[in-house]
């Protein structure tokens, strides 16, 4: 993922919250930071609420857009899922996710995280 759709991201996130100017707390910063940004899959997850923010997808539809393992795909909507981020219709493989209430009144955290991203990815380590 290059800057430049970091940057379409930041866009897409703050043309949402712009009608909501409610800052989150504490402790969902520090999960929507933890999710996107201290951890390996986090990149992969931020793509999927960008997709999610668009329409819902099921897990099939998902692994296609991002071009990913159906498996891959599953692992991270499970982690998504478990810390509210998304909301799951349906069961097994038919399943429809969205995004959750919790995530699109605190979508102006996720501006922060997507900083924090950039900031990490465009970081260059100078060892001596």
């Amino acid at each position: 993922m290059s800057t430049e759709q970091l940057l379409e991201f930041k866009e897409i996130i703050r043309s949402r919250s712009q009608s909501e100017q409610r800052k989150p707390d504490r402790e969902t910063r520090k999960l929507l930071f933890y999710l996107f940004t201290s951890t390996r899959g986090g990149l992969t997850r931020l793509r999927i609420i960008m997709l999610l923010l668009e329409k819902p997808f099921n897990t099939h539809q998902l692994s296609q857009e991002l071009d990913l393992d159906y498996k891959a795909v599953q692992h991270h909507m499970k982690v998504l899922e478990k810390n509210n981020m998304v909301s799951k219709v349906g069961e097994k493989y038919g399943a429809v996710y969205h995004l959750s209430n919790f995530l699109e009144i605190n979508i102006s955290a996720l501006d922060e995280a997507i900083d924090k991203l950039d900031r990490k990815m465009n970081h260059k380590k100078v060892y001596i």
